[in-house]
């Protein structure tokens, strides 16, 4: 049996998935990061920045691989959606450039003292 969902319907159920991950978020200077848990290095996704006016959103590769899997997306898909749960998540409008990062060090948490 097949079901037709639409598009506002999927972004709604992976904003719930992501949701239930349940990042910490660590605020840094003018970046915002997600990680998994207290004490993470690295982070899943990074929000901050600009570039040609647009706000930057650095999605590690391993969350987008997970997230097109489980949800049978392609990764642009996945990139677009996170990038608009990141900014549903931060109160955010306007434009903002989502890219994908394939070295975890894109998206490490500076040591906060």
């Amino acid at each position: 049996m097949k079901y037709l969902i639409t598009e506002s319907q999927r972004e709604n159920v992976v904003f719930k998935y992501l949701d239930n991950q349940d990042f910490i978020v660590y605020e840094y200077g003018a970046s915002t990061y997600f990680a998994n848990s207290e004490g993470d290095g690295f982070a899943q996704i990074k929000y901050g920045g600009k570039h040609r006016n647009e706000e930057l959103c650095f999605i590690y590769k391993k969350l987008v691989s997970e997230v097109s899997s489980f949800f049978n997306l392609k990764d642009y898909q996945t990139i677009r959606i996170i990038g608009e749960w990141v900014k549903k998540e931060l109160n955010l409008s306007g434009e903002m450039s989502n890219k994908m990062v394939n070295m975890k060090t894109s998206v490490k948490i500076p040591i906060i003292e």
